[in-house]
């Protein structure tokens, strides 16, 4: 579904994150990257999604290629991002930020209704508390509220930066919980991740990066045999 060939990327001229990354994503797969602070992880993200734009290298999105696309274009191609942050708006009920993921078919009043029907299906805890205003939910809530939003448009690539980040343990569980059962609805998800067990635990397929670099890549069950290795060395790095 995704393709990054040989990209090289960063936020200041002359100043390279990526080197030279190249990774695949699956069709209907959960794809995880996983490495230590300042590996360049989230810079994957943003280059994807067009919030950088590679300096070498291509990035393909079902054969189409988006290097030069701007994130709008991207959400209207079917790509989706959740942010490290919060991304919900504070002073907007849990439905009106729902809405404002179905900005791409927003004029479909119908299908505007249909799709909030199903994501309140999905998560009945939201549907209990549309009313309420973000600023008062949980971290737990904000987190699925955010996943909520961003699927509300039936994304066809999902990519969650560190979606464990600041939540409790009880809490975390779901949210992993949360992402098979999407997987498990046809959407492919790429994630990156510092939680490199609940990575393994959700991912078909890794990445290691470590200084901007591919250091290591393959089906979970080669993960499964380094395990303690990686960690040593990712708390290392740190």
């Amino acid at each position: 579904m995704l393709s990054i060939e040989n990209v090289t990327a960063g936020y200041v001229e002359e100043i390279d994150i990526l080197r030279d990354v190249s990774l695949d994503v699956k069709e209907g797969a959960i794809t995880g990257i996983i490495g230590a602070n300042g590996a360049g992880k989230s810079t994957v993200l943003k280059t994807i999604f067009g919030f950088l734009h590679p300096r070498h290298g291509k990035i393909t999105f079902q054969g189409a290629e988006i290097q030069n696309h701007q994130p709008y274009q991207m959400k209207e191609m079917g790509i989706s991002y959740m942010l490290q942050e919060h991304s919900t708006f504070p002073e907007l009920s849990i439905q009106d930020n729902l809405l404002l993921g179905a900005w791409t078919f927003r004029k479909d009043k119908k299908q505007v209704r249909q799709r909030l029907d199903e994501i309140y299906d999905f998560f009945p805890v939201l549907s209990e508390r549309r009313a309420e205003k973000a600023t008062y939910l949980s971290g737990g809530l904000l987190r699925t509220l955010s996943v909520g939003k961003e699927i509300m448009s039936k994304p066809k690539l999902l990519m969650i930066d560190e979606p464990s980040v600041g939540l409790q343990p009880n809490i975390v569980i779901e949210i992993y919980d949360l992402l098979i059962r999407i997987a498990q609805q046809g959407t492919t998800i790429l994630i990156v991740d510092q939680n490199i067990m609940k990575a393994l635990e959700v991912s078909d397929y890794m990445y290691m990066l470590d200084m901007g670099q591919v250091k290591q890549e393959g089906p979970k069950k080669d993960f499964e045999e380094d395990i303690r290795e990686m960690i040593k060395v990712s708390l290392m790095a740190e």
